[in-house]
């Protein structure tokens, strides 16, 4: 496989919780998506936690990683988002999102104990959470003609393609899914079948 076609992300809500010298650390791991679903996570985290000092943040977005924040709220900069963020490449996650939440004890704990209590936290939250592996697929869609159906369903076979949105009739059409590692390959097989309409929809 020439590229890298996985990607690393977490599969459900998790928490972590790091306590030093009165202060609390709530942790809050979300998988995510979209930069829409990180507003929706703060804003019930806001609601849950009205009376917390600070919620700090970092999340990382897409299968190549290419949308990433951290957010200290407040916090000396560099001291809560920077090792939030930390963990989640240390962990080679996107589609992740981790929100800690600090009620103050009332000791200040410096720029190390800091970086040291975002980290924890962030870190415990992955810790109770599970790692999964995903493929990063494409969708095709084809319109063919009802003779060389038998073609175009052996491709399907021998590749174990998954499909859906089936109509077998006189004038065909299948939705199929491929692993983006396989697609070119898979791609030059269906365009020697003659009358053959492929069609790409969308990388998911």
């Amino acid at each position: 496989m020439l590229f890298e076609d996985t990607y690393n992300t977490i599969d459900k809500t998790s928490e972590g919780l790091y306590k030093e010298k009165g202060s609390k650390f709530i942790a809050r791991a979300f998988p995510v998506k979209t930069e829409e679903d990180v507003k929706a996570c703060l804003a019930d985290l806001r609601k849950e936690f009205y009376d917390a000092r600070h919620h700090c943040y970092a999340y990382q977005l897409g299968f190549d990683k290419s949308a990433f924040r951290m957010n200290d709220d407040g916090e000396p900069s560099g001291t809560a988002g920077r090792p939030i963020f930390g963990q989640i490449q240390s962990h080679d996650l996107t589609n992740i999102l981790i929100v800690v939440i600090r009620y103050f004890g009332g000791t200040k704990l410096g720029v190390s104990g800091l970086i040291n209590a975002y980290k924890s936290a962030a870190k415990e939250a992955i810790y109770y959470n599970k790692i999964e592996t995903k493929t990063i697929d494409e969708v095709y869609q084809l319109n063919f003609a009802y003779p060389i159906m038998n073609d175009v369903m052996k491709v399907m076979k021998d590749y174990s393609l998954e499909q859906f949105d089936q109509a077998f009739e006189m004038d065909c059409e299948l939705k199929f899914i491929v692993r983006k590692g396989e697609s070119n390959l898979v791609y030059d097989k269906l365009s020697k079948i003659r009358d053959l309409k492929i069609k790409y929809i969308r990388t998911q």
